[in-house]
């Protein structure tokens, strides 16, 4: 996952199943503006089953939610 600040601001990336249950937290905390990429690395995680998960990005004042589909 990949995102751009433009400006340095607290930022949260979550990924969550569709019961909306947070599975892992990817980012939280303060960051500079810059280009940022992230993985959600499912390998070894035997409690992550495959199917559709969400993840969430807030950052400032903005806010996006996408899905992904894992595969194992």
């Amino acid at each position: 996952m990949s995102f751009t600040l433009k400006q340095a601001s607290n930022v949260s990336l979550k990924v969550y199943d569709t019961s909306g249950r947070v599975v892992q937290t990817l980012a939280d905390g303060y960051m500079n503006s810059g280009t940022y990429s992230v993985t959600f690395d499912v390998t070894g995680r035997s409690s992550l089953s495959s199917g559709v998960y969400f993840y969430k990005l807030r950052a400032g004042k903005f806010q996006d939610t996408k899905k992904m589909i894992v595969v194992k």
